[in-house]
């Protein structure tokens, strides 16, 4: 199967790349900095779609950042290789640049590939540029991001060349308490819409949200929960089970 639905952060990517504090490394405790994430999830799901066929997930990375504000990282999961058709692995590297523009606003612009190791047969890796802004907004963080992948062998279909995706996040701690609470709205414009990828129709835009929250448990450790839906369901009994609305659960630590 093509690649047709990967595109952040997220969320994950990439889609996020957010650095957290970390111990020092190398030279100057002040310049250069690592950072480290490792997770259990009950389903993985990027931008609404499963790809771990509804299974649970084992999830990692790492972040090395100076203080200049550029950054780069890595990020790994396993999948299920008959449900996204990408092998058993998907590897994300990338590389950028963040930092304040004011007290309350900040920006993050970088490059990622993602990876693919054990596919077989098409070349499914494809390179995506993102950027984002973040605001603080009262006691809550709000984020507007955009990533963008050109033309590439792994990206075109018969409806698009090319794939647009922005999105939307806001986050916010419970006061007195260790629970934080966050909300998504994605939105896909091209070759990666849940409708082209499943061939249930032409139209190549969808939508994709997420609400959800986390706390810390113990140290390190931190449990969450979310509630995932995307918009385009598929035409056989197996495509609707990987782009049903779901909660999942997790298990995460950062280090």
């Amino acid at each position: 199967m093509k690649n047709l639905l990967r595109a952040a952060t997220a969320a994950t990517v990439l889609a996020g790349s957010a650095l957290a504090a970390a111990p020092a490394f190398a030279q100057d405790e002040s310049d250069i900095s690592v950072s480290a994430n490792v997770a259990m999830v009950t389903d993985y799901r990027f931008r609404g779609v499963s790809y771990s066929g509804g299974d649970f997930a084992i999830q990692g990375g790492f972040d090395v950042a100076h203080s200049s504000g550029f950054y780069v990282g890595t990020w790994a999961s396993s999948l299920d290789d008959e449900t996204a058709g990408y092998g058993d692995t998907e590897l994300d590297i990338y590389g950028g640049y963040s930092g304040a523009i004011s007290d309350t606003l900040s920006f993050d612009v970088g490059l990622l590939i993602y990876v693919y190791p054990s596919a077989a047969g098409e070349d499914n890796d494809y390179w995506e540029p993102y950027a984002s802004l973040t605001a603080a907004v009262g006691p809550a963080e709000v984020t507007a991001g955009v990533a963008y992948a050109w033309e590439q062998d792994s990206v075109s279909s018969s409806f698009a060349d090319d794939n647009l995706y922005l999105y939307t996040d806001v986050g916010f701690g419970i006061p007195d308490t260790p629970v934080s609470v966050s909300g998504h709205l994605g939105y896909t414009d091209g070759s990666f819409s849940s409708p082209t990828y499943f061939g249930t129709s032409d139209d190549t835009t969808s939508f994709d949200w997420s609400i959800g929250a986390s706390m810390a448990v113990f140290g390190p450790l931190e449990v969450g929960v979310s509630y995932v839906g995307v918009e385009g369901k598929g035409n056989t009994v197996r495509d609707n089970y990987i782009t049903d609305d779901t909660i999942i659960a997790s298990l995460s630590a950062s280090f």
